[in-house]
């Protein structure tokens, strides 16, 4: 790497290179192959006074504490590197996100496009030229060619087929007429606001087209504005409603609390890695019940059954945290506050709701993997090699379902995962069935993390229940501090970077939702499959669109 290397920029989790505009490609494909550096988790862009720069998180898919960042800073006045994406193709949407928000431009990049904003968008909202009350109502003959290439029937949808992998009418055998159609934004099956553009030969599915960027949540932005101690933390239950809260939470306090060397007491752990696990099970339960409807239309069993064992979880977490949704519960240094009371009667609660989820989950199988029309709809249908979801950065049961063994609670440890008995789940098919077959799987080990923290908590002595460290009202890391830090959420690898100033906001606040990278990977699976298992694929991803437009 050193004959690449202009300079070092050390960061508090990652050694860091600072490669030339020129050489980003090359400085990629040496980690990668030489130093074994696999996974490149997230993509930071970010501008200073001075210049811009972008930052490639780098780790392996082995040991994820292994970790090494590629730092590439562009000029103000002609902001352009070389794109990454011809070396990790999860690189692509990654850049396509920092030209959008920040307008850095990157040569040789396949797609180099708006991807959360409209074509049609003036200036980039996190640039620190950009003029918030500028119009945004731009002439007819701006958008004419967008709105005409969208009716074109031989389109993807506004983009040129070069672009996005488009098929030509040769490519699809000899002259066969294919046919764009819109699933989404506005359809239940897309978990979301979501919608792809499928370009069809028949009822094959010859391409496929994510397009994001409807909810515009400005969450990294509000982040930014906000104080580290007090305002920061009830943002991150608003990445994913859909149960991840307390997950999310922890992914911001393990950064924070590195980045300004705040100690976390041991009972502050246990309470918050079950606090987790309940909320691992609050969203898998979802993704099981709501695939159900996806692939079949099944309301009136599996998904009311997974709904009623979503309340029982909710309302353990309401005892705990005072709310069924948004938990805002975990503070920098610890929790906001001790068990419920009665302890003991709530702590026998979790024990009996764990010690019965796995006959809940062998009921689950028998109504879904066990279900013949779902066995037709998911087994050898979006398949997703392990390789393949390397390349774009996949991780969580999207994953473990490829035969990708990587859990960042056993491979890069936090909380008190390393003290408990549990194991990791994957399947080796890559399938829509082997990613059901995994939530399900890491449904009874949540059981059994629930019980054992259960059992620690009622028997740890009462004077040692801190629930937090004594941390300083206000906090002010040093000036230029940067670190990026990772937990294991229910859709996988959730990262926060943080670049301190010395003040106490961040002066930039980058969040890595495992459902972008996870969802990017989406072409790969469906094309040459029906459109009916193309629902069934977009259901087994359990993305949630928070996390995605952030």
């Amino acid at each position: 790497m050193d004959p690449l290397a202009i300079d070092r920029d050390d960061h508090l989790n990652a050694p860091a290179f600072v490669v030339r505009g020129d050489e980003v490609a090359d400085a990629l494909a040496l980690l990668r192959d030489r130093a074994g550096f696999d996974h490149c988790s997230c993509v930071t862009a970010q501008q200073y006074a001075s210049r811009y720069e972008t930052i490639y998180h780098l780790r392996t898919y082995d040991d994820p504490t292994e970790e090494v960042s590629v730092v590439v800073p562009a000029a103000t006045a002609d902001p352009e590197t070389e794109s990454g994406a011809t070396t990790f193709t999860t690189a692509n949407w990654h850049e396509r996100e920092a030209y959008d928000l920040l307008g850095i431009r990157y040569r040789d990049h396949p797609d180099l496009r708006r991807i959360l904003l409209p074509e049609t968008w003036q200036g980039h909202p996190l640039s620190r030229d950009y003029d918030g009350d500028q119009s945004q109502v731009v002439p007819l003959t701006e958008s004419e060619r967008l709105s005409g290439d969208a009716l074109d029937p031989g389109s993807t949808g506004g983009v040129d087929s070069d672009s996005t992998g488009g098929v030509d009418s040769d490519s699809t055998g000899g002259g066969t007429e294919t046919m764009m159609i819109n699933l989404g934004p506005h359809h239940p099956a897309t978990h979301g606001v979501l919608h792809l553009k499928a370009l069809l030969d028949g009822e094959t599915v010859v391409d496929v087209e994510p397009d994001i960027g409807y909810i515009h949540r400005c969450e990294e932005q509000m982040a930014q504005r906000g104080t580290y101690r007090r305002q920061i933390m009830p943002y991150p239950d608003r990445w994913d409603w859909g149960g991840g809260g307390l997950l999310n939470e922890w992914a911001y306090a393990r950064a924070a609390e590195d980045l300004a060397g705040v100690d976390v007491p041991d009972y502050a752990q246990v309470v918050r890695t079950l606090g987790a696990e309940l909320s691992r099970v609050l969203s898998h339960l979802l993704a099981v019940g709501t695939y159900a409807l996806d692939v079949i239309g099944e309301f009136t069993a599996a998904f009311m059954y997974a709904i009623q064992e979503r309340e029982r979880v909710q309302s353990l977490l309401e005892d705990l945290t005072g709310q069924r949704l948004m938990f805002n519960y975990l503070r920098l240094g610890g929790v906001v506050w001790d068990l419920p009371q009665p302890r003991e009667e709530w702590l026998d609660d979790v024990r009996e709701f764990a010690a019965e989820l796995p006959e809940r989950v062998a009921e689950f199988r028998d109504l879904l993997t066990g279900n013949e029309i779902i066995q037709l709809r998911t087994v050898d249908t979006g398949v997703l090699p392990a390789d393949v979801a390397r390349d774009y950065g996949c991780t969580g049961p999207v994953a473990r379902g490829s035969g990708v063994d990587y859990d960042l609670r056993r491979d890069d440890p936090y909380g008190w995962y390393d003290e408990l008995d549990w194991g990791v789940v994957t399947r080796e098919a890559g399938d829509n069935f082997a990613r059901l077959s995994v939530r399900l799987g890491e449904l009874e080990e949540s059981a059994r993390i629930l019980t054992q923290c259960a059992d620690l908590l009622a028997d740890w002595p009462a004077a040692d229940r801190t629930v937090q460290s004594n941390v300083p009202r206000t906090l002010r890391p040093d000036a230029d501090a940067e670190i990026y830090r990772t937990v294991e959420a229910a859709k996988g690898e959730l990262g926060v970077y943080i670049r301190s100033d010395g003040t106490e906001s961040p002066a930039r606040f980058k969040i890595r939702g495992p459902s972008f990278s996870n969802l990017q990977a989406l072409p790969e699976m469906a094309r040459g499959e029906s459109v009916a298992d193309l629902i069934a694929t977009v259901g087994s991803l359990d993305t949630i669109m928070g996390e995605v437009d952030r």
